[in-house]
């Protein structure tokens, strides 16, 4: 049995049901979870030049993941015990964030709401990669989607949400700029007031808008290109930039962050930077060594655990 003890960073060689069933921890501040896609098949790492990655063909390297469920239903089936279990684990004040693509997200909305309770959902985020378009009938999927839930599903429930922070701003148009930040500060800085219900608000060219739902500043990691230095060849890869939003956004420094299906180890690696703990898991062989080595290199010290038996059912 996987017994947490209280560790901080924590690295798990398990199943993500057998890690949330049998930490005895404290509970997670924020939760990503970046599950297979239901896309079907085998996905390959790039260990070395000439091997390729992504949907297993004869030139890929280890294999890293399955994502073969045989249909939706099975997939789904496979999702819920572990997003129940994981709900379970979480703060009161706590986030899940649940990144899926267009051929499960809606149904896993159905899903999410069913475990959590459809208040508890606090939004979604649009990711575009910036991949061009494929499809030459109809349009392409070019996005990915990232569905928010709070622990605490009462209208007024509390949750963390860091507004303000610099990763959640874009800057103004230059049109706007020009158009209303004309008055200045005796410091010099540019801003414009408006009054909303009564109340006068001022805002500074150099903070900068909120981000919206869409975020398209993020680029997609290519794991296999040499030019990236995070690129670990691990199919799928998230790139640190996205993960750093999110965990700017939804956590504080020392919290503890969690990734029970972490991959590469993205989450973790940007949790130990940004001075947060992690608890992290994975069933893939291929996928713990990929993390272990990753975190190796940046010097981020962890607990592997691993669990006795294999037969987590779906």
């Amino acid at each position: 049995m996987i017994v947490g003890q209280g560790a901080v960073n924590a690295l798990f060689h398990a199943d993500a049901l057998h890690v949330g069933s049998a930490w005895s921890g404290p509970p997670f501040d924020l939760v990503y979870l970046d599950p297979p896609f239901n896309v079907g098949g085998t996905f390959a790492a790039r260990t070395r030049p000439g091997e390729a990655r992504g949907k297993r063909r004869p030139d890929s390297g280890p294999l890293a993941y399955d994502d073969a469920w045989g249909g939706r239903d099975r997939f789904l089936a496979m999702l819920r015990p572990r997003i129940a279990a994981i709900r379970t684990l979480m703060h009161p004040h706590a986030t899940l964030w649940l990144h899926l693509d267009y051929r499960t997200v809606h149904y896993a909305k159905v899903l999410c709401d069913e475990v959590f309770g459809p208040r508890a959902f606090r939004g979604e985020i649009v990711w575009v990669p910036g991949n061009g378009a494929r499809a030459r009938r109809g349009p392409s999927f070019t996005h990915q989607t990232l569905l928010v839930y709070s622990k605490d599903q009462s209208p007024s429930g509390k949750f963390v949400w860091n507004g303000d922070d610099p990763s959640l701003r874009e800057p103004f148009a230059a049109t706007s700029l020009d158009m209303h930040f004309r008055s200045r500060t005796e410091d010099g800085r540019a801003f414009r007031e408006r009054m909303i219900g009564g109340k006068t608000y001022r805002y500074f060219a150099d903070q900068g808008r909120r981000l919206g739902s869409v975020w398209t500043d993020i680029p997609a990691m290519v794991a296999n290109t040499p030019l990236r230095k995070e690129g670990t060849g691990y199919p799928t890869q998230k790139p640190e930039r996205l993960l750093e939003r999110i965990l700017r956004a939804a956590s504080h420094p020392g919290q503890l962050v969690a990734d029970l299906m972490c991959g590469s180890g993205t989450t973790l690696v940007v949790a130990a930077r940004l001075d947060r703990s992690f608890v992290g898991a994975d069933a893939s062989a291929f996928a713990i060594d990929t993390t272990c080595r990753r975190l190796a290199r940046a010097a981020v010290p962890y607990q592997l655990l691993t669990e006795p038996t294999r037969d987590v059912a779906t």
